[in-house]
């Protein structure tokens, strides 16, 4: 499973918050790639928190 995060971010901190093993923030979100398997429906539900729909999961 791939996660992505695009230019869109405005680094809100919602994914870091909903799921903070996966998701930092930086300049914008940073994804803990080693992390995503162990938490993919925290991963899904903060995809879908994303107030400008900036995570990617493929």
């Amino acid at each position: 499973m791939a996660v992505t995060i695009s230019d869109s971010c405005i680094a809100c901190g919602a994914c870091e918050s909903i799921c903070s093993d996966v998701f930092s923030i930086e300049d914008k979100a940073v994804v803990n790639e080693a992390a995503v398997a162990d938490n993919i429906d925290s991963v899904k539900e903060a995809a879908d928190a994303c107030p400008v729909g900036a995570i990617e999961v493929e």
